[in-house]
């Protein structure tokens, strides 16, 4: 271990990381990094035939560290074992060597230290290894070793000893001598039985046999005492022996992966154990023998059987981490709210309805995760605010009397002329005058409701009086003109209604009539409860009906069973892959699930079949209706009511609000504020001092309201949260003219509101002398508002002044117009052409654009650099493009808005239907949408940029940004399925019309698959299984993730990103490969895509990968990895973070002040640097002010580098603990930072 004064467990657990443990070690010592003269680094990965040749420089006796690394080295220089006669520490990580140099064996006698992982050694030399006779250290990971030779056990000074990820089936007999040994790797290995020989290391405090077919431990594993951290994750165990629980010393324990159903009783003697990790078992009740350790710290029991937790929980009184999700737990004991230093609670995947009082108490909860359960109280939209929220929601419960208000969202969906409104209307009737009689009963028909010219259309309906329960009907236009604005109101909690217009339905028409629709709604809100209604059933045949109804039912049961079988097939896959050894599925870059490691594998195979628990419930069988038969309209009245009624497929219905909550929101649909279009804060205030609400408690329940769809409160945004937008039916009617594509409806408008200026000006400035205006001025004024409607409609541009009157009578001052135009820019719908953003406009007309009205399908050419495009560009700059592929469907309006999101971070852009020409600063940029032709070309968004390869970070800073905000969008699409590719730059600049994709594999074999496929639903199935996440193409970096998963600020750093739920932390830690945090990310509930290169670090040492296509062709790494890998979704931009990270009571504090737009990678280096007394600042290129800083972030300025440590320099660093290298690369022409 670290040595006696490591007790602490996250000291521990810091120690744990090789890198940082090397680095403590070596710190102190003479050290020299060699580079290769003759090749690149990174060529081992592409078999180059020129040898990699290295120059030892004169008088290199006296250095003690010689790290020669990442050089693709097959031998060693001639002469090196004579010429370091005081060398201690070897490095030869990540070369070419298959079998170790004789030189290792000349250097033995003095040698310490070796590493020689990462290379192809399939056999230790029996002389060379018995000569390294004062080895302490040793490693041998990532290797193909199938044996050990016996002479490793004559090492009696061996310390620490790594031989994991090799091909290893037993142990020697000799390794009973390693009497020194201390730390012992062996995972993912062959072994098939726990080794006898291990029994023999007392001394053994670290031991790793994860992912080793073990199935079982002998009795006397008590023998090894001075064990404290045990790693058996994946060793197929059912059961633990007794002896187990004499290994007294244990501290962290890893058992996850197994087929454990109980613990024995004698596991409560495990008292010194602070983490235990039991995720991924069989365990039906939580073990009793955990309630005596009071000195846990850490416990995981994710994905098993629980079905209830004891009270007397209460007992682990040190208890800092909790993770109980994807259980089927129901409810939780009063007694967890005792557990007051609890950190991170991870709740979600149970049958949680009810919370127990003061659950708010748990107040240092910063990792929380609640979603998929049947909260009913507190509310579902309370629980995933936070802890907090919930306090405030139990504190408010206390203060006035509960309410239960049964009120449900009900949305009506289907093609245009399906009969929606005239089904609304019917529904919503108190009565259908007529009278019910028999055969030759008199039908009546109802009053025709106007004709639906609007894209939304609100009624609330009282549908049983007796209990209050009431529909808040949306009637959701047919047209498509109106598909930007529509997904807004899908949200979770609604009954979804799908109207098929029975008359004209055809089984040829299933997917445009049905089966789009629920794609949709599956991809916004899975697990939606959807009832099929079929209208005009009157005009249809009594056989007819049938078949149609039957057919519909075929057809969607077709289609449900296609994609959970794609889904099945997918799980399938990643059970094969699991089936075979990690070694093997690394072997080849186009293996399926290459690089993947067994746990992340384990991840995405969990995550497969949530997707197949939360498909849609979709009600049966379809209900034919024909308005003009009350008797079937009264039956859907009662399927409606049946469905509601059922607890736990709408728990929201029953969910119980602090009667003062009731009261605020009535108080806001009241005389006279119910008249008015918005609130302001203070005026919101007043109302809740009537309901009983302070200030400070009011905040809470706005939140609540908001998060609801009961009103709009935005208090993340600095320009609407002094506001509170209470009348949603008139916002909807706003929102439906700027959608109304009619010119003359148009023109009338504006014609009306211009009238009515002049009528009023008229009337203010009344005179005896003042003529009426001429006619020509009429004609002129016409003919100038023809002319903004036609730019509207086919450019989407308007000027303010216009837009205030195609909103009359909604918007009377201009203060309202200005708060309008706020909301349509949160919203995505519009932004501003000529206004920088916080700025006056000194007097000129604002222009708005609405780029869902643009017309010309690409951007005016004289918009673009030297009037060419990218493909003018493609022999004189390397192109950047980075493609989201959507074979399932896309989500409708989001180019759009997308659009819109982007307009902060570009300037000088041109907008067509289908592109968008920009500039980041001087770097320009292009976003192109294209539909989907067929099922074999599904729809894509790309994102590019070109420059000239010495200076592409410049084009990976200018579309970065674009990729972050385009991840924010695609968060509000749960259930959608997508993948995301970085094109082969050289494939686009021969112009290839099917470039490779980086990561391929699957998305290659997606085309197979569709290609054999002739039924539509087939084809649906097949592009199911062709997700193309988990590939990472070419290598990956291997890496250890039980380090990583206990690390003690890891959970800081998850504290850190929790208040953004789009903010993930995606990139790698302390140097390991991406693939680690992602295991991580998972391991906290989030769904993180695997293989999408833009979140991982460049493989180390590696400066070229392979394209498959025209001869295996050499792309630059550079053009494929970004310099730093991509968040999700920016920080707040508004303060700069300041993350303290105390790591042990031996090192003092260390504060990082991190920039507001902040990367992963900054992240990573303070994390990498936190083990130094010494306070480093992370900048922009030198940027001095947040001002600066935001101006080039909107492209107002050049663009900066990639952040760089103030008080570092480029190059190795040496001799010197309190200076660290920047993790991130910085572009081979870029001048040192100052």
């Amino acid at each position: 271990m670290a040595g006696t004064d490591s007790g602490n467990l996250k000291t521990v657990r810091l120690w744990r990381d090789a890198a940082l443990r090397a680095r403590k070690l070596r710190s102190n010592l003479r050290q020299l990094t060699l580079s290769s003269a003759g090749g690149c680094p990174g060529t081992d990965q592409l078999d180059s035939p020129d040898a990699p040749q290295l120059l030892l420089p004169a008088n290199i006796g006296d250095i003690e560290v010689l790290n020669l690394g990442n050089n693709g080295l097959e031998e060693v220089p001639d002469g090196l074992g004579s010429a370091l006669g005081s060398l201690r520490v070897l490095i030869l990580r990540r070369n070419r060597f298959a079998q170790l140099p004789q030189a290792v064996a000349e250097l033995g006698h003095h040698l310490t230290e070796l590493d020689v992982s990462h290379n192809r050694l399939s056999v230790l030399g029996a002389e060379a290894v018995g000569a390294l006779r004062e080895l302490r250290k040793l490693n041998l990971s990532h290797n193909q070793l199938p044996a050990l030779p016996a002479q490793l056990g004559a090492l009696v000074h061996l310390e620490e000893l790594d031989v994991s990820f090799n091909r290893l089936a037993h142990l020697p007999d000799s390794f009973a001598g390693l009497s020194r040994l201390r730390t012992l790797d062996v995972d993912h290995n062959q072994l098939t039985a726990f080794p006898r020989q291990l029994l023999q290391l007392v001394a053994l405090e670290e031991l790793d046999v994860s992912s080793n077919r073990l199935r079982g431990l002998p009795e006397d594993i008590s023998a090894l005492r001075a064990l404290k951290i045990l790693w058996l994750s994946g060793a197929e165990l059912g059961t633990l022996p007794s002896g187990f629980c004499e290994l007294a010393s244990l501290e962290s324990l890893m058992l996850d992966n197994n087929g454990l159903r109980a613990l024995p009783a004698q596991f409560s003697r495990l008292q010194r154990l602070k983490m235990l990790n039991l995720s991924s078992n069989l365990l039906e009740e939580f073990p009793a023998a955990l309630l005596p350790l009071a000195g846990l710290e850490e416990l995981y029991l994710s994905r098993n059987q629980l079905t209830s937790v004891p009270s007397l929980i209460s007992g682990l009184g040190r208890l800092l981490t909790l993770w109980l999700d994807n259980n089927r737990i129901r409810y939780l004991p009063d007694s967890i709210v005792e557990l007051t230093g609890l950190e991170e609670l991870v709740l979600q995947g149970n049958q949680i309805a009810v919370l127990p009082d003061n659950f708010g108490q748990l107040s240092r909860v910063g990792l929380w995760k609640i979603k998929d359960n049947p909260l009913i109280q507190p509310p579902y939209e309370v629980c995933m605010k936070g802890i907090p929220y919930i306090a405030a929601y139990q504190k408010e419960l206390a203060h006035s009397q509960p309410a239960v208000q049964p009120r449900l969202k009900l949305l009506l969906m289907g093609q245009k002329a399906a009969g929606k409104t005239l089904l609304r209307h019917c529904l919503t009737e108190d009565r259908v005058e007529g009278k019910l009689g028999g055969g030759g009963q008199e039908k009546t028909y109802p009053p025709s409701p106007p004709p639906g010219s609007k894209g939304i259309e609100v009624t609330s309906w009282t549908a049983d009086a007796s209990r209050g329960l009431r529909f808040i009907v949306y009637d959701l236009a047919g047209d498509e003109r109106y598909e930007v604005i529509q997904p807004f109101f899908l949200s979770p909690g609604a009954l979804y209604v799908l109207v098929v217009n029975l008359a004209t339905y055809e089984p040829l028409r299933f997917p445009t009539t049905v089966g789009s629709f629920l794609h949709r709604v599956e991809a916004r809100v899975p697990h939606a409860v959807v009832c099929i209604v079929g209208t005009h059933a009157d005009l249809c045949g009594e056989q007819e009906l049938e078949e149609k109804c039957l057919d519909i039912h075929r057809q969607i049961a077709l289609q449900e069973k296609h994609d959970a079988e794609g889904l099945s097939r997918l799980a399938q896959v990643v059970d094969e892959a699991l089936a075979r050894d990690f070694e093997l599925r690394s072997a080849s870059p186009h293996a399926a699930y290459y690089g993947v490691s067994d746990k992340n594998l384990r991840r995405r195979k969990a995550h497969f079949q949530y997707l197949l628990n939360h498909r849609l419930q979709i009600l049966s069988p379809v209900l034919p209706v024909s308005c003009r038969d009350p008797r079937q309209l009264q039956r859907l009245r009662d399927k409606l009511l049946s469905v509601a009624e059922h607890r736990e497929i709408f728990p929201n219905l029953h969910r119980v609000l602090p009667r003062s909550w009731q009261v605020l929101e009535e108080l806001h649909f009241q005389p006279p504020q119910a008249q008015r279009l918005w609130l302001s804060w203070w005026d919101s205030a007043r109302l809740g001092l009537q309901a009983g609400l302070t200030e400070d408690r009011l905040q809470s329940a706005l939140s609540y309201l908001h998060e609801s769809g009961k009103l709009l409160y935005f208090e993340d945004s600095p320009a609407l949260k002094e506001h509170v937008f209470h009348n949603l039916s008139r916002l909807i009617d706003i929102l439906n003219v700027f959608f109304q594509r009619d010119p003359s409806l148009l023109l009338h408008k504006l014609l009306l509101g211009t009238s009515g200026e002049a009528e009023a000006e008229g009337r203010a400035e009344s005179s005896p002398l003042m003529a009426p205006p001429a006619p020509s001025q009429d004609a002129l004024r016409a003919t100038q508002l023809h002319h903004y409607v036609e730019g509207f409609l086919l450019h989407g541009l308007l000027p303010a002044h216009v837009i205030r009157l195609l909103l009359k009578p909604h918007v009377q001052a201009q203060q309202d117009l200005q708060l309008l135009l706020e909301l349509l820019e949160k919203m995505g719908l519009c932004y501003c052409l000529n206004k920088a953003k916080g700025k006056p406009l000194n007097g000129s007309t604002a222009w708005y654009k609405f780029p869902c009205y643009v017309q010309n399908e690409v951007p005016h050419a004289e918009a673009w650099i030297n009037g060419t495009n990218l493909a003018g560009q493609s022999f004189v700059a390397e192109q950047l493009q980075i493609e989201y592929s959507f074979p399932f469907t896309f989500p409708p309006g989001l180019f759009a808005r997308y659009s819109v999101q982007i307009n902060n971070h570009v300037v000088h852009r041109s907008d067509g239907k289908l592109q968008i020409f920009a500039y980041r600063g001087k770097v320009p940029v292009v976003v192109s949408y294209r539909p989907a032709k067929g099922v074999l070309q599904p729809d894509t968004l790309s994102i590019a940029s070109h420059a000239s390869l010495p200076n592409i970070w410049t084009a990976w800073q200018a579309i970065t940004p674009l990729v972050e905000e385009l991840n924010v969008l695609l968060q509000e699409w749960p259930g959608l399925h997508y993948t995301v590719h970085i094109l082969c730059s050289k494939c686009l600049k021969r112009g290839s019309p099917n470039p490779h994709a980086f990561p391929a594999k699957l998305f290659e074999d997606e085309k197979d698959i569709l290609k054999g496929q002739t039924d539509v639903f087939s084809l649906m199935a097949a592009q199911r299984r062709c997700e193309s996440n988990d590939i990472v193409l070419h290598r990956v970096l291997s890496f250890d993730r039980r380090k990583l998963m206990v690390d003690g600020w890891l959970g800081r750093i998850r504290n850190l990103y929790s208040s953004s739920p789009a903010a993930k932390c995606s990139n790698s830690i302390g140097g390991r490969n991406a693939l680690a945090l992602q295991s991580v990310a998972r391991c906290i509930g989030e769904d993180v895509r695997i293989g999408e290169l833009l979140s991982q670090p460049r493989p180390e040492g590696v400066a070229e990968i392979i394209c498959p296509k025209n001869g295996s062709e050499r792309v630059n790494v550079a053009l494929v990895y970004p310099p730093t890998p991509t968040v999700i979704s920016p920080c707040s931009k508004e303060k700069i973070k300041i993350l303290r990270v105390a790591q042990g009571s031996r090192r003092p504090d260390t504060t990082v002040c991190v920039s507001p737009y902040l990367l992963d990678s900054d992240i990573e280096n303070t994390i990498s640097v936190d083990i130094f007394p010494k306070v480093l600042h992370l900048t922009y290129g030198g940027l001095q002010n947040i001002s600066d800083f935001r101006k080039r972030q909107q492209g107002l300025g050049p663009l900066v580098r990639p952040p760089t440590l103030r008080e570092s320099a480029v190059g190795t660093i040496t001799n010197s603990p309190n200076v660290v290298t920047p993790i991130w690369a910085l572009p081979a022409a870029a001048e040192t930072p100052k």
